[in-house]
């Protein structure tokens, strides 16, 4: 819900964080033995000291981040109020602390407890400091538009009103609360207001608003007797790109595949989330930037012959740039090596095609438009190596449904539409499965696949498959 507690945020706490760990237990070791208040200095032999403090680190390491993963302390949606993160962060410091000092007891090491105190007092200050300090940042630049989640509220009655006081205490989470969307016939005069804000038309014109605005977030709180309304709105937002909440009249209003947050008092049920949360949404976008980063530096001497090679042949471009739809409908441009002659784009019409079965191709292996060089990159697989820069920025992940152009979303089945419920790949199943040869608009079976089977253990295993893919160079065309 909030843009300022997405993955990329998280796993910039999640590294953040690590280092902290690490600096707390050499500050606090540093302070037990250089100045041992309460003790009688003492100097340890030096290869003794430095065995313990690896011993140290690397434990204090991999707990602290196992128990602050366990506590939820990078889960979004559970830390929005300073008061849940303050425990958290305090609850798995604590449990870091002691686990380790009892561990260590029971193999019989000599502890430094002094030390242990030191660490607690040092990483807890940290981790909880320097979180508040970014709340108080967010604060001060909540209007940040990378950062402002726009949001409009569907029902001014009660229930839409909490909704809004609810967000308005939330300050720092960069909501802008846009207005409300309401039937009442008193509301719709234009300059109507309910709590300080505007009522912009009636829920039939939400879709035609939600566009007008660039809304990000439809919060839709209308009451019991008005929900026969909410099936038709739902249908007609989902061809925006924009997250559907619903907040419930009543407990037993449930819904397929939805999921349930509080937020607050206020219990809201998400129709379009992401299928893939908490940790393992913060695993797979540290994967992501590792792997992405590795790549990148590993592939730069390929990246520099690749874009002699393409401006050496005609002087065009180096790079195409395509829109692309990403997760949730998002659009997002994605960069690949230019494979084809400059003006492509403008000579689609004549490749594309319908099979006996009425399926809109538009991919072939003879297509004329393709260059030399282009023929070798892609059945190499080279033209894709730009998008590690997407990867790295979080528009796409390393494993997932293929980016698709946004003409041939909009002849989607709704259906079909299910593929964007996780970031969108440079590699996925759809991929080690045919690839070219079997179109993805035709194939998204194997994409809800991926999103009904995921875990890591499957990206793992589709990067591995994706290897051979390439290497015999199968529906690369």
């Amino acid at each position: 819900m909030f843009k300022r507690l997405n993955a990329n945020y998280m796993a910039l706490l999640f590294l953040i964080d690590l280092v902290i760990v690490q600096l707390s237990l050499e500050v606090a070791m540093a302070l037990r033995y250089d100045i041992p208040f309460w003790q009688p200095f003492q100097i340890w032999p030096q290869v003794e000291v430095q065995e313990l403090r690896l011993i140290l680190h690397l434990s204090f390491g991999v707990l602290g981040v196992l128990f602050l993963v366990a506590n939820s302390v990078y889960n979004g949606r559970k830390v929005i109020r300073w008061i849940e993160e303050f425990q958290r962060v305090v609850v798995a410091s604590t449990l870091v602390s002691l686990t380790l000092t009892g561990l260590l007891y029971l193999i019989n090491l000599n502890l430094p407890r002094l030390g242990f105190l030191y660490f607690f007092i040092i990483s807890t200050s940290l981790l909880i400091g320097y979180r508040w300090a970014l709340r108080v940042w967010h604060i001060v630049n909540r209007d940040h538009p990378n950062v402002e989640t726009r949001v409009l509220i569907v029902g001014a009655d009660k229930r839409g009103v909490e909704v809004a006081n609810e967000f308005r205490r939330q300050r720092w989470s960069g909501i802008r609360l846009l207005g409300f969307m309401d039937n009442n016939p008193e509301n719709h005069e234009g300059t109507a207001t309910v709590d300080d804000l505007p009522v912009l038309g009636s829920i039939t014109d939400t879709p035609a608003v939600v566009a007008q605005y660039d809304v990000d977030e439809v919060i839709i709180a209308l009451p019991l007797h008005e929900h026969e309304q909410l099936v038709n709105l739902v249908a007609q937002l989902y061809e925006q790109p924009v997250r559907v909440r619903v907040v419930p009249d009543l407990f037993d209003l449930a819904f397929h595949s939805a999921t349930i947050e509080s937020l607050g008092g206020v219990l809201f049920i998400g129709l379009r989330d992401s299928a893939i949360d908490g940790v393992q949404r913060l695993l797979k976008r540290l994967m992501d930037i590792a792997f992405s980063a590795v790549l990148l530096a590993i592939t730069s001497p390929v990246f520099l012959l690749t874009a002699l090679a393409i401006k050496i042949e005609d002087r065009g471009p180096v790079f195409y740039k395509s829109q692309r739809v990403g997760e949730n409908g998002r659009l997002f441009t994605m960069w690949k090596f230019r494979s084809m002659v400059s003006n492509a784009d403008q000579l689609v019409n004549k490749v594309i095609k319908n099979d006996r079965h009425g399926n809109l191709i538009h991919k072939a292996p003879a297509d004329p438009r393709i260059t030399r060089v282009g023929q070798f990159i892609r059945r190499t697989s080279i033209d894709e190596l730009p998008q590690l820069i997407n990867v790295l920025r979080g528009d796409m992940s390393l494993v997932g449904p293929r980016p698709e152009l946004p003409w041939m979303v909009a002849r989607y089945q709704p259906w079909q539409r299910k593929r964007f419920a996780v970031p969108q790949g440079m590699t996925g199943w759809w991929q080690i499965n045919g690839r070219s040869d079997a179109p993805m608009h035709m194939h998204t079976e194997h994409d809800l696949y991926y999103i009904q089977n995921y875990s890591i253990w499957l990206d793992i295993q589709i990067l591995w498959r994706t290897i051979g893919v390439i290497l015999s160079g199968r529906g690369a065309y």
